[in-house]
């Protein structure tokens, strides 16, 4: 029988609200009266998540499979190994935390229905502290004029995928990525859907600010080199206004003298602009250093154990 859904979940350090996603989960996807899968990705937790989806699997091995890594490879690397492995014609990506109802997986694929092969989703009333619903904006207005990829809430993982997306990330084999925006660029008629957003159920966000920091320059450096152009064009602004600046000043000396005063000036002036050139070398260590990473062919992730129904 052919699975026409597959829910991914990336598991890391969750035990405490496993059992309440697990109470939630499959009644919601019970009710969709299709044929469908889970598969969890226990991304090297350090509790007792690997040992609770295991039961989890014996409960209920006919729709539940547990791909087990070996090590923490993050969020993203979790997801693909989920999409490598996952068989439904239809993807939805889920965050293990509750903060977006399971329940509402059928508003995703409603709207896959009607012709959409990329469902991404919005949260309603986020229940995120103001720091970081202020910073999301911000970030969220940075990038889509860096990549021009539309996505009006980048931090919802909560998303519907369609079988040829999924092949076609799949094949890129990217070390550093960001999967909503890759499937942006792959997707023929993208579309988005409100969905509700809850507190956290239990446990603590695995996202501190310089993991989103880290994942905002995945995707800016994974999908444009708008950054660097702006370097560019900053640096042939900047070489012209000092061609004029070394002409006034030497007019300037010969028209009043030698002069002492400005020096502090000058000064400022000068560790400002080290500043810029700082960033900018730093910026271009990113992509330098997202390109080793991708040129040494390393594996992406390992995987321990793979939990599975055989089929007969």
């Amino acid at each position: 029988m052919s699975v026409e859904l597959s829910v991914v979940i990336p598991v890391y350090n969750e035990e405490q609200g496993l059992q309440a996603l697990f109470d939630r989960l499959y009644p919601a996807l019970d009710k969709l009266a299709i044929a469908y899968e889970i598969v969890f990705v226990n991304d090297g937790s350090r509790d007792r998540s690997a040992a609770i989806l295991r039961e989890q699997f014996q409960k209920r091995p006919d729709v539940t499979r547990v791909i087990l890594f070996n090590g923490n490879f993050g969020q993203h690397m979790a997801i693909m190994a989920g999409f490598e492995r996952c068989r439904g014609q239809r993807i939805v990506t889920l965050d293990a935390d509750l903060q977006n109802p399971p329940e509402d997986t059928a508003l995703l694929l409603a709207k896959m229905d009607e012709g959409h092969d990329y469902v991404g989703s919005i949260r309603r009333q986020r229940s995120d502290s103001t720091w970081r619903h202020y910073a999301s904006r911000a970030m969220n207005g940075l990038r889509e004029k860096i990549t021009r990829i539309k996505m009006t809430d980048q931090g919802c993982m909560f998303r519907a995928y369609d079988r040829a997306i999924i092949d076609a990330i799949n094949a890129s084999r990217e070390v550093n990525t960001f999967i909503p925006a890759l499937a942006y660029t792959f997707a023929r008629n993208p579309a988005e859907v409100v969905v509700g957003h809850e507190e956290r159920a239990a446990g603590e966000s695995k996202y501190s600010l310089y993991s989103l920091i880290r994942l905002n320059f995945d995707l800016v450096t994974g999908f444009s080199v708008v950054p660097l152009q702006w370097f560019s064009m900053a640096g042939i602004g900047i070489s012209l206004l000092s061609a004029i600046f070394f002409v006034f000043l030497v007019l300037r000396r010969l028209w009043i003298g030698p002069e002492a005063e400005g020096l502090f000036t000058l000064f400022a002036l000068m560790f400002f602009l080290i500043g810029i050139a700082l960033f900018g070398i730093g910026l271009l260590g990113e992509y330098v250093g997202r390109i080793y990473q991708q040129v040494r062919h390393r594996p992406r992730y390992l995987v321990e154990a793979v939990l599975e129904q055989r089929d007969e």
